[in-house]
């Protein structure tokens, strides 16, 4: 089992300084990944990846590494129903895990609502981003990271 790793899609993510000190505080590597160039702080557990301007470069780049032991945090359903099929823990800036049992509910719906926006039908956006959706994705964040260090546990003992 390799070491447990946090991808951020990074580009629109509301939470990035919480992940960098949860991060910081449990050891664990982050990879903040965007189209092109963002700021992270300068800290040798934290790599930044401009994965190039490809409409889902970023989200390609993520799907292709995430895998068992890490954690992917993202609010694109298709790239959390990819890593949730790669065996990744995938958790919504919000706090809302995405897992095998709700990832196929929750694409269906986005792509209705996808059609339905295309066909003109004013539908409204996801709602704003709450103060009570930064504690609830810390909690989330902080029960996938013991999550994995239970099976590795496990898996080592």
């Amino acid at each position: 089992m390799t070491s447990p790793r946090i991808y951020v899609d990074a580009d629109a993510c509301p939470v990035k300084d919480e992940i960098y000190r949860v991060a910081a505080r449990h050891g664990l590597p982050v990879s903040v990944v965007a189209g092109g160039y963002i700021r992270v702080p300068d800290d040798p557990l934290i790599e930044r990846i401009a994965a190039g301007p490809g409409m889902d470069a970023a989200d390609d780049w993520i799907a292709e590494r995430a895998g068992n032991s890490d954690i992917v945090i993202t609010a694109d359903i298709p790239l959390a129903s990819r890593c949730v099929k790669a065996g990744a823990s995938v958790i919504a800036p919000n706090g809302k895990p995405f897992t095998e049992e709700s990832i196929g509910m929750t694409l269906a719906v986005r792509n209705l609502m996808t059609d339905l926006r295309s066909s003109g039908e004013v539908t409204g956006g996801p709602r704003a981003f709450q103060p009570r959706d930064r504690s609830a994705f810390l909690s989330a964040l902080d029960q996938a990271i013991r999550r994995i260090q239970r099976a590795r546990a496990a898996q080592q003992g």
